[in-house]
């Protein structure tokens, strides 16, 4: 990684009092629920991100969550503990995806479906390891931000934006500009902030599970999967699917609760792609 990358992760601020806040609450064995609603509504912007993320596709929920404890109560500490610092991260860092040629909103559309399809796919199978995955999901994409910002700076949006467009692998066509992958960049952002060793593990084997230590390899193979299929180039393309499903396949991971989550998440986005 070069010393400007390096330079410019050292740069970005701390996490908002808010978030600190509502990790000691999720982390203390005495934290409520209750607790955790009052911290959420001291932040107004926080609030409106967290209703209109739950009301959005992510969840499909029949009817509008219309405040914040209604929220809480539902999706429970944990979850709520993850949006927060999804809200909290997307706020700190500026967004300008041009070599990437995809707009920021289209980028936070897709790192949502990541999340989604994780979440979707992952509780079929082991709840407490869907809660593990859902935020380092949502996230996992964060280190294309700064990758993009190097690329504009040297002068190369033109040819990093042709290689994005038609690679099959994206993370290669990262490594010959800026010599690391976005999961690289994200794992030490994550770092910086003084996130857990296993979430920053996961995310830095995003773009290589094979290589991961046994204790990481899985989570880092479902964090793969889903930015494979969902590839900001080319989501849910027929080719990302098949790669995808072959990456699960590979891994020893269930399909058919893939192909099923697959369908859901899909249908959940109809329209919104």
């Amino acid at each position: 990684m070069t010393e400007g990358l390096i330079n410019r992760i050292r740069s970005i601020p701390p996490l908002p009092e808010t978030f600190i806040q509502i990790d000691a609450i999720c982390d203390s064995p005495n934290g409520t629920i209750s607790d955790l609603a009052q911290v959420v509504e001291k932040d107004p912007m926080l609030v409106a991100n967290i209703l209109k993320i739950i009301n959005s596709p992510l969840y499909g929920l029949r009817s509008e969550i219309k405040n914040v404890a209604q929220a809480v109560s539902l999706l429970g500490m944990k979850e709520i503990s993850s949006l927060s610092v999804t809200i909290s991260v997307r706020k700190l860092l500026k967004v300008d995806m041009e070599p990437y040629g995809i707009a920021p909103e289209k980028f936070a559309l897709i790192s949502n479906m990541q999340g989604a399809l994780v979440k979707k796919w992952v509780s079929k199978i082991d709840r407490e390891k869907a809660e593990i995955l859902f935020m380092p999901a949502l996230l996992q994409e964060i280190g294309k931000i700064i990758l993009a910002d190097e690329i504009v700076k040297n002068n190369e949006v033109y040819q990093f934006k042709s290689g994005i467009q038609t690679a099959v692998n994206i993370a290669q066509i990262e490594q010959m500009y800026v010599e690391t992958t976005s999961s690289e960049i994200t794992a030490k952002i994550f770092e910086h902030w003084g996130f857990d060793e296993f979430l920053v593990e996961i995310i830095r084997y995003g773009d290589a599970p094979q290589n991961a230590d046994d204790k990481y390899k899985e989570y880092a193979w479902y964090l793969n999967i889903a930015k494979t299929i969902l590839a900001i180039n080319a989501p849910f393309s027929e080719r990302n699917i098949t790669i995808g499903l072959n990456h699960a396949k590979k891994a020893g991971l269930n399909e058919s609760k893939l192909i099923e989550a697959i369908q859901t998440v899909k249908e959940s986005y109809e329209g919104e792609m």
